[in-house]
């Protein structure tokens, strides 16, 4: 079992205003359980260095060994003071080489114990990421939908890196820290009770102070990451939006809205810095007072004979050494606040139920003839606001069906329930008659094929962006479908060809190579059903002749999907739907609607009606 599934699911409560089709802005409202407090989510992160205890208790062996013969030298040295004060020079050999015996296992246990974090640290780190992206793997594509990208790069990279930052870099100060103040106050109690009671009086406004500040940098830092993973979102939106920045002279309006949430980021930071930046002089001055206390008791206590000056020397050392674990400790503190901060963050994400999962004994679309009807379909984004209405529509195998209407109308929503990115309220979607709900997802999405109007491409050569379709195809297969979608001639006059890699999301090429590429990975990959969602709505004329060529040939003997806007795409359906809030308003071929010169009969003569012929 993975330490994911060891970790208990919080509750959500996943919520939209509108779905995610073209003109319908989606807004997800979110009850998500949070940590209630540091300690749970402390918690929540030991669970992840839970496999590694045994590595644990030798790393606490060697603190513990490496601190106890760190401690033995202030000791050691107030016993050279007093031989050397009592002429007592040809016993000075075992102290010395006890000292130096301590200081060379002290160093061999601090090598050893900071390899051992090394280790376990980056291990559970490599957990902690693959546990949440796996887990963002299985969340809803609403969540995608309705989430920054920034803020979700900020949440898998700042906020990852602050719970690793105290894992690797601050965990050997925590164990060499709580192991020498312990040892110290054993230590101290028990060469001299009396001095080490006065060495005591600080400590409690040490510990208070640390408390103190503590609990409120933890707010502090996590305001700071959330405008920090704000600024990050607001990056992300203008870089990828930076032709329309340019186009509509906005150049100024983003660099405002940067500077806002820059603003944002900078005023929270220092908020955060200036508290965890208190405790370091605080202890400074506090560590200061203690050892003016030791030196005035000790020298009391010295002269009246009841304490030694090897003694008070070694009173002083320790004094001086408790107090640097302590400062250690108040900045290891503010570094597990910020570690805390983004470990809640993340453990937002974790909390988020997961899609339904599969019933245990779900189908497998293996061979699909094609059919596909939808009997008085109903579907939400709020519950009781439905925006799909009891949609009912046959599809034959091989045919051609095509979803036209105005923007909103709910057409990409349709599409959206027969991938299974959302699931129906009412009603059924059947494939070969079988409720696509009672198959696998993987299965199910296997079957379909999806040309997009916005297509991605990834940062990969275009040889890999074709095979994505089915990564198992051989270079031939990948030719033979990039002939297929006509798109060999342009890929073959690359400077790489195939092997030319692309830049981000392929913008290295022009919106018409990209759609062929995409057509290609959808040829390769010979799914049973085709959707595609306005292919060549922005592409010139000549382009979209081209892509159209590929389109038909990748339709043949498919039921396809077509979502269409210019009606010259769609001449040849078999059946058109005509979708409009949600509703069918009318469904037949395209002679049979214009017949009616109803809806479909409007669009037609809107498109039409000013062309000759």
């Amino acid at each position: 079992m993975t330490n994911k599934q060891n970790l208990k699911s919080g509750k959500s409560d996943f919520t939209g205003m509108t779905g995610p089709g073209r003109g319908s802005g989606a807004l997800l409202v979110r009850d998500i359980r949070r940590a209630k407090n540091a300690g749970g989510t402390l918690r929540r992160l030991s669970r992840y260095l839970y496999p590694y205890r045994s590595t644990l208790v030798i790393i606490i062996a060697a603190a513990i060994t490496g601190t106890g013969m760190a401690l033995s030298t202030p000791y050691l040295v107030g016993q050279t003071i007093d031989l050397l004060g009592n002429r007592q020079t040809d016993a000075l050999r075992l102290p010395l080489l006890l000292m130096l015996a301590a200081y060379l296992i002290s160093s061999g246990a601090q090598l050893v114990q900071g390899v051992l974090i090394a280790h376990v640290s980056q291990k559970a780190m490599q957990i902690l990421r693959a546990d949440l992206f796996n887990h963002m793997q299985t969340l809803p594509l609403k969540f995608f939908d309705t989430q920054a990208q920034g803020d979700l790069m900020s949440r898998l990279t700042n906020d990852m890196d602050a719970v690793n930052q105290v894992l690797t870099n601050h965990a050997a100060q925590l164990f060499t820290g709580l192991f020498t103040l312990a040892g110290i106050v054993i230590i101290i109690f028990f060469i001299d009770p009396w001095l080490a009671a006065g060495s005591m009086l600080a400590f409690p406004l040490m510990i208070g102070l640390v408390g103190l500040v503590g609990k409120k940098t933890r707010k502090k830092f996590q305001g700071y990451q959330k405008n920090l993973g704000n600024l990050n979102a607001s990056l992300e939106e203008t870089y990828s939006g930076q032709r329309v920045v340019l186009a509509f002279g906005q150049e100024q309006s983003a660099l405002e809205k940067f500077d806002q949430a820059n603003e944002a980021a900078r005023t929270t930071g220092i908020a955060a810095m200036t508290l965890s930046l208190l405790v370091m002089p605080m202890m400074g001055i506090l560590s200061n007072l203690n050892i003016a206390v030791v030196c005035g008791l000790g020298g009391w206590l010295a002269v009246r004979g009841m304490v030694s000056v090897g003694t008070i020397a070694a009173f002083i050392s320790y004094s001086r050494r408790f107090a640097e674990p302590l400062r250690q400790l108040g900045n290891i503190y503010n570094q597990i606040q910020a570690a805390l901060a983004g470990a809640e963050r993340i453990f937002e994400i974790m909390d988020m139920v997961p899609d339904s999962p599969d019933p245990p004994d779900a189908c497998r679309f293996e061979q699909v003839a094609g059919e596909v009807r939808f009997d008085h379909v109903t579907f939400s984004y709020i519950p009781g606001i439905p925006v799909l209405y009891d949609i009912s529509l046959h599809a034959r195998p091989g045919q051609r069906i095509a979803l036209v209407g105005h923007t909103g109308a709910g057409k990409t929503t349709l599409i959206n329930l027969l991938s299974r990115f959302y699931d129906n309220d009412q009603g059924e979607i059947r494939i070969d008659g079988i409720d696509i709900r009672s198959a696998t997802r993987e299965s199910l999405r296997r079957q379909l094929g999806v040309v997009l109007q916005q297509t991605f491409l990834f940062s990969e050569s275009v040889l890999e962006n074709i095979r994505y379709g089915r990564l198992n195809a051989t270079d031939e297969e990948v030719f033979a479908a990039a002939r297929t979608a006509r798109a060999d001639g342009f890929i073959r006059r690359l400077p790489q060809g195939y092997h030319t890699l692309l830049s981000e999301r392929g913008s290295n090429l022009s919106q018409g190579q990209r759609q062929l590429l995409a057509i290609a990975r959808a040829i390769l990959a010979d799914p049973a059903i085709l959707v595609l969602d306005e292919a060549t709505s922005s592409v010139d004329t000549r382009t979209e002749a081209l892509i159209q060529q590929a389109l038909d040939q990748l339709m043949r003997g498919r039921t396809s999907f077509v979502i269409a806007h210019r009606l010259s795409t769609i001449a040849n359906a078999d059946q058109v739907i005509v979708i409009d809030k949600g509703r069918i308003i009318e469904k037949g071929s395209p002679r049979e609607l214009l017949a009616m010169q109803g809806s479909y009969y409007q669009l037609y003569q809107s498109q039409f009606k000013h062309r000759p012929g």
